[in-house]
C-alpha cells in the first residue's frame, strides 16, 4: 500500500513537471483577408489565374463581411474560368449561389454559368449535350433577367445556338435524303420550319421540302412550300432553285458574288471590372 502511494505521488509530480514545460497551443492568427484579396487581384491582373483563384478562395474564408466574402467567391470562379477549368468554375458558382443568394453579383454569376456552358460547345454533330445545356441556361437567364446588360450578349449567343441546332437538323435531314428515307427527312426539315424559322437554314429547309414532295409526286405540297419560300425569300438563291424544280424551263442567272461580313460578337466579360473595383 505504501509503495502504491509513492508511485501515485511520483506520477502526479511527473505530470506537473511536463505541464510546465509543455508548449501551450495557440490558434493560428487570422490572416488579413484584405491582403489575400490584394494578392489575388494582383495575380488576376497579370493573368496568373490559378494563383488568383487560390488567393480569392483564402480571402473568402477569412472575410467576416459577407459582401466581401461573396465578392471573393465570384472572383475565384472567374479566375478558374480564365484558365478553362470549367468544371471547377461551375462547382464554385453553384456553391456561391447557394451560400450568397442575395449578393449583388448573382446576376453575373448566372451569366458566367451560361457563358461557360456556351464555350464548351465543340462539334454539335458529335455531342449535342453541351449545346442543349447552353441553350437551357441562356433561356433561363433571358427569362429571369431580360433587362440586364448581359442579356444583350446572351441573345447573340442564343442566335448562334439556334443556328447550330438548325444545322444539326439539316445535317440529319440530308443524311436521310441521301439514303432516300423521305419521311424522316421531311420530319427533320419540318422541325427547322417550326422551331428554327429565324435561322439562316430556313431557306434551304423549305427548298428541300419542295424537292422531296415534288419527287414523291406531291406537287400541291411542293407548291405550298415554294410559295412560303417565295413570299418570305423571293430574292434568295434557294427560291430560284425551288422555282426551277416546279418550272423546268426556268434558267437561273448567276448573281454577282457577295462577300459576307462576319458577325462580331461583343465581349461583355470585361464587366468583371465592375466587380473587382
Amino acid at each position: 500500500m505504501y509503495l502504491r502511494k509513492i508511485i501515485f505521488l511520483f506520477f502526479i509530480l511527473l505530470l506537473f513537471a511536463c505541464s510546465k514545460n509543455e508548449t501551450v497551443y495557440k490558434p493560428t492568427e487570422k490572416i488579413d483577408p484584405f491582403v489575400l484579396y490584394k494578392e489575388g487581384l494582383e495575380a488576376f491582373e497579370t493573368n496568373d489565374f490559378f494563383y488568383a483563384s487560390k488567393k480569392f478562395s483564402e480571402a473568402e474564408l477569412n472575410f467576416s463581411d459577407v459582401d466581401l466574402a461573396a465578392k471573393s467567391a465570384i472572383m475565384s470562379s472567374f479566375s478558374l474560368y480564365g484558365i478553362n477549368f470549367y468544371s471547377e468554375a461551375l462547382e464554385n458558382l453553384y456553391r456561391y449561389l447557394r451560400t450568397y443568394p442575395a449578393d449583388s453579383n448573382v446576376i453575373y454569376a448566372h451569366y458566367l454559368e451560361a457563358v461557360i456552358y456556351f464555350e464548351q460547345i465543340r462539334d454539335e454533330r458529335k455531342d449535342l449535350k453541351p449545346l442543349l445545356k447552353a441553350n437551357e441556361k441562356i433561356n433561363f437567364f433571358l427569362e429571369k433577367f431580360p433587362e440586364s446588360d448581359y442579356a444583350i450578349d446572351l441573345k447573340f449567343k442564343k442566335d448562334l445556338i439556334q443556328n447550330q441546332l438548325a444545322a444539326k437538323e439539316l445535317y440529319i435531314a440530308k443524311h436521310y435524303i441521301s439514303t432516300q428515307k423521305w419521311v424522316p427527312a421531311i420530319n427533320r426539315l419540318k422541325i427547322i420550319v417550326d422551331d428554327y424559322d429565324r435561322t439562316i437554314f430556313i431557306e434551304e429547309a423549305l427548298h428541300r421540302l419542295v424537292e422531296i414532295h415534288y419527287h414523291l409526286g406531291l406537287e400541291d405540297e411542293a407548291d405550298k412550300y415554294a410559295k412560303i419560300l417565295g413570299y418570305n425569300y423571293n430574292s434568295s438563291e434557294w427560291f430560284k432553285q425551288s422555282y426551277k424544280v416546279l418550272n423546268k424551263d426556268y434558267k437561273i442567272s448567276k448573281a454577282p458574288e457577295k462577300k459576307d461580313t462576319p458577325l462580331k460578337e461583343k465581349n461583355f466579360l470585361d464587366k468583371i471590372i465592375k466587380i473587382i473595383k
